[in-house]
């Protein structure tokens, strides 16, 4: 299993999570626009222009391809960028009035804007996850302004961090999202990384 592959058959990404690649490039939109088309996230409308329903779900195989191709063209930078974007598309849980709550709600709005065999993957009224693309942790660290957060994604680290650091800096304008390199149980594994928060 490697990076920018799913970590199950059936996943689907939610549109509007989707619309974050075009906010991830200020300039030049045709690029992002060029790869969604030959991925068939999206379509051209009568004038030309790329269109996506955001009501739609989307297979997560060709999401994490358009993801792959945009780090091989422009590298990491990009993919912080549109990572920083899908907590303003993206679907998140009401009631966030901190920064510990802005970070503990990464797991929930993961879950709930993916979808597994039809199913979306976080259930508000039990609570309950369905396993199949990884997670968002959460760890505040006592006495200290910080939060370790562990992960297990299929998407890549920048990505990852530019979504946390966009929630972090929402209530704590000068907060940091550094990785955080400690040696954790199953270090080699595909997709695991850690970052640590502190404001």
């Amino acid at each position: 299993m490697a990076l920018f592959q799913p970590f199950a058959p059936g996943i689907e990404v939610s549109g509007f999570a989707i619309l974050s690649i075009l906010d991830g490039f200020s300039v030049l939109r045709s690029i992002p626009t060029r790869i969604m088309l030959d991925q068939g996230l999206g379509q051209l409308d009568p004038k030309g222009q790329w269109v996506l329903d955001r009501t739609v779900w989307y297979p997560q195989r060709a999401w994490l391809a358009a993801l792959a191709t945009l780090f091989e063209k422009f590298g990491e930078g990009v993919l912080f960028q549109i990572g920083q974007k899908i907590p303003a598309n993206a679907v998140f849980p009401p009631a966030i009035n901190d920064i510990h709550a802005s970070i503990r709600a990464a797991n929930v709005a993961y879950h709930k804007n993916h979808r597994k065999l039809g199913v979306v993957m976080f259930d508000a009224t039990t609570g309950q996850f369905l396993d199949g693309i990884g997670h968002y942790g959460y760890e505040p660290i006592t006495g200290r302004n910080e939060i370790l957060v562990d992960c297990k994604l299929p998407y890549p680290t920048a990505y990852a961090q530019g979504v946390l650091t966009t929630l972090a800096r929402k209530f704590e304008s000068r907060a940091t999202v550094e990785l955080d390199l400690t040696p954790r149980p199953s270090p080699q594994e595909v997709g695991r990384c850690a970052f640590r928060i502190r404001w």
